[in-house]
Formats: structure tokens, C-alpha cells, sequence
């Protein structure tokens, strides 16, 4: 009798490791999609925002006006960023590029007075640079408005595509990452639904023979969440420390929410799926238990 208790007892324990080890693994994949989903609003974000419109002075605006000019447009709220290149300064940078000073054999500076814009997310299409471009002109001392648009145009429809691909796959990944835990819980009870035909023969209430059950799927799903969450976070800081910048795109707040994501349906998921496995094998007589 001992050793029998002690067999049992250890499929038990065995079948808790694997239930939660597979559980885990769901829900590490789940979790890279939720974290996938939230950056990619952040990715579009900065892709559009490194956008840049370049303003032309002409060559009669001072330093003065071109500096009005920067503080005038830092007021509109398309402008998130405005960089003012003097023309010494695109000389010296285009000089060092080149190797030679342009002015050694043109006499005279061939640059002109830049603004550099960049633009917040929500103005960086094609409808809103057209009429962005046609204020800029009307400026006396801006004599051209330059931007990328067959790049900003792919830039757009790239990032909508990408979108709607990852909202498929997470409608797809949660669907399979419910049948696979759904599988791993039903095949844990199913080792023990004669224990569950005993308890009902002898009186206890639906409630009382689930409770246990979903006690041991809560400790499980947040077990599992605990340790997705422990190996998302391990994988975060190894490709920070590869690329510290990641952090302009992947901010603490989209872990946090990945996180509490991953710990809700490791919770959820599990408990719905015990709830669900205990009360099919409840309805069934002594005879269906033996055919399945």
C-alpha cells in the first residue's frame, strides 16, 4: 500500500513538472507576442519620426531669421524636433566628408542654410507633408521643402502590412496556445477521473470535488507565468546588452504590460481549461469512464 502510495504520488509530481514546464514554454511564446504587438506601435513610431524634411533658406536669411524661423516652428505641433545647419556649418561637414573645401576652387561657400524637420508620428503621411510643405513656402526666406516621399509612402504601407500580420498571429498563437495547454491540463485530470467518479458517489457537490483541481491549476499557471516571465526578461537584458538602444523601442512600460499579460493567461487560460476538463469527466457514468 505504501508503495503504491508513493508510485502515485510520484506520477503526480511528475505530471505537475511537465504540465508546468509545457505550460511555460506556451506561454514564453505567448508572451513574445504580446511583447511583439505592443513594440510595433513604438517601431512605427520611431521609423516615422527619423523621417526628415530638410527646409532650404535662401542665401539673404541671417542667422537671426533662420533662428525665428526654428522657434516659430517648434510651436506647430507637426514639429518634433527641428535641427537649424548654417551654411559654415554644411560647409565644414561637407568638407570633411569629401576630403576637399569646396570654396579652394569656387571662391566662394556653395551651401545654403538648412532646417532640418522632424516630424512627430501622426503628420509623417502624404496628405499632411503636402500641406506642411505648402505653409513652409510660404515663408519669404524658405526657398525649397525636400523630402523622401516614395520612402515615406513604402515606409507606411510596410509598417500597416507588418501590423496586420502580427494581429493575425496573435489571434493564431492565442488559439494554439489555448489547445495546447487545454491538452496538457485534460491529460493531467484524466489520470485522476476515477478519483473524481469516488468523490462523486459518495456526495460531494460539483464544487467541492473542482475545487482542489483548480487550486493545483492556479499554482501552475502562475508558476509558469513566473518562469516565462524570468526567461522574456533574460532574453531582453542579453539583446540590451547587445543593443542598448532598444530601449527607444521596447520601454518599461511595454515589459510591465507583457508581464502582467503572461501572468493573466497563465492564470486564465489554465483555470478555464481545469474548470472545463473536471466537469466533462464529472458528467460522465462508470462505463463512458472506462471507454475513453
Amino acid at each position: 500500500m505504501r508503495r503504491r502510495r508513493k508510485t502515485t504520488a510520484h506520477r503526480h509530481g511528475f505530471q505537475f513538472v511537465t504540465l508546468c514546464i509545457s505550460t511555460t514554454l506556451v506561454l514564453v511564446l505567448l508572451g513574445l507576442m504580446v511583447l511583439s504587438m505592443l513594440t510595433a506601435h513604438n517601431l512605427s513610431k520611431w521609423v516615422k519620426e527619423n523621417l526628415t524634411v530638410t527646409v532650404m533658406l535662401a542665401d539673404s536669411a541671417s542667422d537671426q531669421e533662420a533662428r525665428q524661423l526654428c522657434k516659430r516652428l517648434s510651436g506647430r505641433p507637426f514639429a518634433k524636433e527641428i535641427l537649424y545647419v548654417s551654411k559654415e556649418q554644411a560647409l565644414k561637414e561637407q568638407s570633411a566628408a569629401m576630403g576637399t573645401d569646396p570654396t579652394e576652387f569656387l571662391g566662394v561657400n556653395p551651401f545654403v542654410a538648412t532646417l532640418e524637420l522632424q516630424l512627430n508620428a501622426d503628420y509623417a503621411n502624404g496628405d499632411s507633408l503636402k500641406w506642411i510643405s505648402s505653409e513652409l513656402k510660404r515663408h519669404s526666406k524658405v526657398t525649397d521643402v525636400t523630402y523622401q516621399q516614395d520612402l515615406m509612402d513604402k515606409v507606411n504601407v510596410n509598417l500597416h502590412k507588418v501590423s496586420l500580420a502580427l494581429l493575425v498571429l496573435a489571434v493564431l498563437m492565442t488559439f494554439v496556445s489555448f489547445t495546447l495547454i487545454n491538452n496538457s491540463v485534460r491529460l493531467s485530470i484524466y489520470s485522476r477521473r476515477f478519483i473524481i467518479h469516488t468523490m462523486k458517489l459518495v456526495g460531494a457537490s460539483w464544487r467541492f470535488i473542482r475545487a482542489p483541481f483548480l487550486r493545483q491549476t492556479v499554482v501552475i499557471g502562475v508558476l509558469a507565468a513566473v518562469l516565462a516571465c524570468a526567461v522574456l526578461g533574460a532574453g531582453l537584458y542579453a539583446f540590451y546588452t547587445y543593443e542598448p538602444g532598444m530601449l527607444t523601442i521596447v520601454s518599461y512600460r511595454e515589459i510591465g504590460i507583457t508581464a502582467a499579460a503572461v501572468v493573466f493567461f497563465g492564470i486564465a487560460i489554465t483555470l478555464f481549461c481545469a474548470y472545463i476538463s473536471v466537469n466533462r469527466f464529472l458528467r460522465m457514468s462508470a462505463g463512458e469512464l472506462y471507454k475513453i
